[in-house]
């Protein structure tokens, strides 16, 4: 449900004051005795509207059958419902209708019951659904029009009736979340902003749903106490005792009659006043009305700026609670603990300085305005052409199609300076200024005379609820990110945070699946009609995961360094995984990319000189300045970058050591000869004080852990894992494995010495855990949420890796392969197998024994190739995996069939040894059944995307094997000829079909 797509068509309401609201001719006062709400009554009668055409008293409607008739429709997205009167109950509606089938709740229940609503301007139907179904492309809208008849059992099912007033945008995004969350967990809603009613009948309907709801929710603004609907909901529902008043930006405490009627404190300065002459009625039925507010003692909702996700967790368990649905209560109780637990990728920086500008630009972009705190830091924005229907990234003819018109407008209507306007309109807010005088276009020449069309990247969207963030790396972009989400996260239901590498980034997407509780499973299609494809398996799984994020709940989707607008694997878009723009669900990206999506990202700059002051200082205060002029000449030398300000000001902070002497350091630090290609220059090579920092820690490191630092060795371990959070004892493992040969200098020792003497004894014969912390005390590493976790920059991993020793892929690779399989490891697993099985144009980086190879594939690749396979519906990654352990064995086997070094014919045995195999019979043939094994399941596996051909050759193969090591009627051997019987007959039935 989206409240504003309809807003524009239906204007308020006139308030006709002059009509006498009283006790006895309020509409639904005495709705339980009136005939309208009657079921054995056969007469309908209709309650009006309250307008200027309202008099005294209720109009009354009714047909020749007893029934209404002409039933027009609700909302343009609802569809519409048509009455046949002549079947029509008198209580209810009937006739052939529109069913509105949405996408079902995260919590798979079968028979839930769903709400048909409209845009806050009509209203909406809330009633048992008897079919779900899921639609991906739904976008945001849950509604799709099919058949089904509205009975009068469907409307005496509405659980609850949400009550609105206005047309604020947060205030709509609120009631937009709380509504779809109530329907989530299976209770039904009716939502409604009665002044946006435009004839009767739809106040009829209205009507109705309050009067069968069992609970009546009014959400209270500052305007709702002059709004006559709101008042007359709240005495309607105060007769019933089952009023669930929610106060929107208000408190208890502010709604007093005496306070609001005289103008008292700074609230109702403004909208104070004798309030009951809006609302039509007599001045005693308002204050009993509001006054009643403070009788409500159970329920006491309070929604400010700062609490919206806590505020509809707990009304929905309260309802549920008083709905007697207890699992609803428990499973809001167990989501809510998982989320606390791991929502943020890392604890939030207590020590985050400056960025407020920055935040509340992201605010504006995201939101389309801004609020609380954040309008003291507002921005000058720059003005742009107004952009209609503006798609980004779908498809090349609508951006082509756009420019077009673009161009039009321009050459049409930029003339003159005006001031800036606002406009709000129905799909976004934008800003719209002529001030604005589009450049010429002038294609640019090449040299051989030809002319090249320029690229041009599409303007900051504001309102839209998608932002980038682009900068170099080690600026700052992922504490930006970070701050935003934990200032901003109560206004979602959660933060996703997703690492954006490359060749991580469609695993960590699919992930979701376990905070959104969606299946993303592959389908066990081999018992339908039509087996699907690789390709159509892992579009279902991505649109599963989509069609969530586009549902009227509110996410935040953050996107950490990408790499690539393209996928590693199948080089699709990063964008056929994102929601669609302008829904509730707000992303957020950050990248050292230019422009991102041809869309043109917020460059971060640099901190000011006092933010970089202030971060470097550390827990010291009071340098002099000379001390101070030092601080000024480090932040240029390093670039000016927040991962080096910080490091330094952690240096700062553990060791007594002053700015001027730390600069002499660093500068008499040697650099290391190194080479640079490719992006590694950009990073790297231009900042060559910031590596001489990196030199002063990890020698700090060094001699402060004598012989060989531990911190150090993890360090350049971390390197060669994968860009996620890697546990502290797995990282140590690797450490510990590390070659003996440690390639540091010992020429700057003596003068470091100086420098740690006395805190050199607590530094020696570090455990894991306070290597760990060394790290995280000079900022060189970073906690993460996960315990027992740490995360390193990617500036640092790519300056460890390129300073490491020979055989830290090798160490890393054999701790991997000493843990065995564990899903929570599994980015580093994935690490391990492209180190060891070269993926796509990589090289293989570690060769390992047969031994190990054999243990690596047979307790890590088969486990983490089935796990992607099954849970994730990865077919064409755990299918390539399993290929490059098929090749790896193979090559392994046939070493071993090679015949040997002839100075091995010499043996002291009666018969001379002619291959490895028969030197070690028994890895020979525990090789020979793993890739047996292996072969079987790629053709099980094939077998599920319709590979028949390919399934069968490979299961031939595994059968082979089997035969020749075990013979005919092993067991293990009679499994294989079966699953080799069932391709078989599914390749026989395929081309029975294909034939003509």
């Amino acid at each position: 449900m989206d409240f504003r797509e309809d807003s524009s068509r239906f204007g308020p309401l006139p308030i006709s004051t002059s009509r006498n609201m009283s006790s006895s001719s309020s509409t639904f006062f005495s709705a339980n005795q009136s005939p309208f709400f009657s079921p054995s009554s056969s007469t309908c009668q209709r309650s009006s509207s309250i307008g200027s055409e309202v008099l005294l008293g209720r109009l009354k409607h009714q047909t020749s059958s007893g029934g209404i008739s002409d039933l027009e429709a609700l909302d343009a997205n609802v569809g519409f419902i048509s009455a046949d009167t002549s079947q029509m109950p008198a209580a209810g509606l009937s006739g052939d209708s529109r069913k509105f089938d949405r996408a079902s709740s995260s919590t798979g229940l079968s028979n839930s019951t769903v709400s048909v609503f409209s845009n806050a301007n009509d209203i909406v139907y809330s009633g048992q659904r008897e079919k779900q179904s899921r639609h991906g492309r739904s976008h945001g809208n849950l509604l799709t029009p099919s058949s089904v008849s509205l009975s009068t059992n469907r409307l005496r099912s509405c659980d609850v009736f949400i009550g609105l007033h206005g047309r604020k945008p947060s205030l709509l995004r609120f009631a937009n979340w709380l509504c779809a969350e109530l329907e989530c967990q299976g209770i039904s809603c009716f939502i409604s902003d009665r002044s946006r009613c435009r004839n009767s009948r739809k106040h009829g309907i209205v009507e109705r749903a309050m009067d069968v709801s069992t609970f009546g929710v009014v959400i209270l603004t500052r305007k709702s106490f002059r709004n006559p609907y709101t008042i007359e909901e709240l005495r309607f529902f105060s007769s019933k005792k089952n009023l669930v008043p929610v106060f929107f930006d208000l408190s208890p405490g502010d709604c007093l009659v005496r306070d609001i009627v005289e103008k008292r404190g700074e609230l109702w300065e403004k909208h104070g006043g004798e309030l009951w002459i809006l609302y039509g009625g007599i001045e005693k039925e308002w204050k009993e009305a509001v006054g009643g507010l403070a009788r409500v003692h159970e329920w006491k909702l309070e929604c400010q700026d700062g609490n919206w996700r806590d505020c509809i967790i707990r009304a929905v368990t309260l309802l549920a609670m008083k709905l007697g649905r207890r699992s609803v209560a428990e499973r809001l109780a167990k989501w809510k603990e998982k989320a606390d637990k791991e929502e943020f990728p890392f604890p939030r920086n207590e020590n985050f300085i400056g960025r407020n500008k920055e935040l509340s630009e992201l605010e504006f972009i995201l939101f389309g305005d801004i609020s609380g705190d954040s309008e003291r830091d507002y921005f000058d924005l720059k003005a742009r052409p107004r952009r209609k229907n503006l798609t980004i990234g779908w498809k090349k003819s609508n951006l082509l199609e756009e420019r077009r018109k673009e161009h039009k407008l321009d050459e049409a209507s930029w003339k003159g300076k005006e001031p800036i306007v606002w406009k709000e309109s129905e799909k976004e807010i934008e800003m719209f200024s002529s001030d604005f005088r589009p450049k010429q276009y002038q294609p640019r020449q090449k040299p051989g005379g030809r002319y090249v069309k320029r690229k041009r990247a599409t303007k900051i969207l504001y309102g839209k609820g998608i932002a980038c963030v682009s900068g170099d790396s080690g600026i700052g972009k992922t504490e930006l990110l970070l701050e935003f989400a934990y200032r901003y996260h109560q206004r979602y239901k959660m933060v996703l945070w997703i690492g954006g590498e490359s060749r991580y980034i469609r695993q960590n997407y699919l992930n979701l699946w376990s905070y959104l509780e969606v299946d993303v499973g592959i389908e066990n299609t081999l018992e339908k009609s039509r087996i699907k494809s690789f390709e159509e398996h892992e579009d279902s799984a991505v649109s599963t995961i989509r069609r969530e994020l586009m549902r009227n709940i509110p996410f935040l989707i953050v996107i950490d360094n990408l790499e690539n607008e393209k996928d590693w694997w199948d080089h699709k878009l990063v964008m056929d995984l994102l929601p669609r723009f302008g829904g509730e669900t707000h992303i957020i990206i950050s990248t050292h990319l230019p422009r991102v999506m041809n869309m043109e990202p917020l460059q971060l700059s640099f901190l000011s000189g006092i933010e970089a002051l202030q971060l470097m200082q550390g827990g010291v205060k009071d340098y002099s300045l000379t001390e101070i002029d030092a601080l000024r000449v480090i932040e240029e030398k390093v670039g000016r970058l927040t991962l080096g300000l910080a490091i330094v000001g952690s240096i700062l902070s553990e060791l007594p050591i002053n700015p001027s002497r730390l600069l002499d350091t660093i500068n008499r630090m040697p650099l290391r000869d190194l080479s640079w290609s490719g992006r590694e220059r950009t990073l790297l090579r231009r900042n060559t004080f910031l590596l001489q920092l990196l030199e002063v820690c990890f020698s700090i490191f060094d001699h402060a852990d004598r012989p060989r630092s531990l911190a150090t060795r993890m360090v350049q371990a971390s390197s060669w894992f994968a860009p996620a959070a890697i546990p502290i004892s797995l990282l140590a493992l690797a450490a510990h494995k590390i070659p003996e040969k440690h390639q540091g200098t010992r020429r700057f020792r003596k003068l470091l010495c100086s420098l740690t003497c006395c805190c050199s004894s607590s530094y020696i014969k570090r455990s894991e855990a306070e290597a760990a912390s060394m790290l995280l005390r000079f900022n060189i590493g970073r906690a993460s949420i996960r315990q027992d976790c740490i995360h390193f920059n990617e500036l640092i991993k790519l300056y460890a890796r390129k300073r490491g020793v020979v055989g830290i892929p090798q160490a890393v690779v054999q701790a991997i392969i000493s843990r065995g399989f564990v899903y929570e490891y599994s980015e580093h697993l994935w690490a391990a197998s492209f180190l060891l099985l070269g993926f796509g144009t990589d090289p293989v980086a570690v060769e390992l024994k047969v031994s190990e190879l054999l243990y690596f594939v047979k307790e890590v690749a088969l486990p983490l190739a089935v796990r992607t396979f099954i849970t994730f519906s990865r077919c064409s990654a755990a299918i390539e995996l399993l290929r490059l352990c098929t090749d790896a064995l193979e090559a392994a086997d046939q070493a071993f069939v090679t015949p040997v070094d002839k100075w091995l014919d010499k043996s002291l045995c009666w018969r001379p040894v002619q291959t490895n195999a028969q030197l070690n019979p028994c890895l020979w043939q525990e090789l020979a059944l793993l890739r047996a094994t292996v072969l079987e399941t790629r053709a099980k596996l094939m077998l599920r995307g319709g590979h028949f051909d390919i399934a069968d050759d490979l299961i031939r193969k595994a059968i082979f094997v089997r035969t020749s090591i075990y013979g005919e009627d092993h067991p293990t051997t009679v499994s294989t000829r079966e699953t080799l019987s069932k391709i078989t007959r599914f390749l026989a039935t395929m081309q029975i079909n294909s034939s003509p």
